[in-house]
């Protein structure tokens, strides 16, 4: 999977890396239980301090996207459990995203053209959820 950062955007890089690595994981470019590439490796080949990527694998693993063994290292989880919460907060970072576009002069049909889009390619490439 090639991730790529923007050094010159507001958002985090360790928060570039995990959306980057959650895309990865829900579009089939990272499998249910791949191994993921050391701190020190991805934080080399990224050109980014270790303490960022550090940051960024703990945050997946907090959220329950991978698992970190001292002795494997870090893997795409390979079992998923629904979260309760998760609905409140795709409703919250929803709303932001409608808002913006809304005010940008996106029409709800053209809004919702575009998520279909996004989702329907998603699932096309996403391999099924492990059992």
């Amino acid at each position: 999977m090639i991730m790529t950062l923007d050094y010159n955007s507001d958002i985090p890089i360790y928060v570039q890396l995990r959306n980057q690595i959650v895309i990865g994981i829900g579009v089939g470019g990272l499998n249910y239980g791949e191994k993921l590439p050391t701190v020190r490796q991805l934080a080399d080949d990224l050109g980014v301090n270790a303490m960022t990527v550090n940051k960024a694998y703990a945050l997946l693993k907090n959220e329950g996207y991978i698992s970190i063994d001292r002795r494997h290292g870090a893997k795409v989880r390979t079992e998923w459990s629904k979260q309760a919460d998760f609905s409140q907060k795709l409703e919250h970072e929803l709303k932001l995203v409608i808002s913006e576009a809304s005010l940008k002069g996106i029409e709800q049909e053209q809004f919702m053209h575009i998520c279909s889009n996004i989702f329907k390619a998603a699932m096309s490439k996403n391999h099924p959820l492990p059992e």
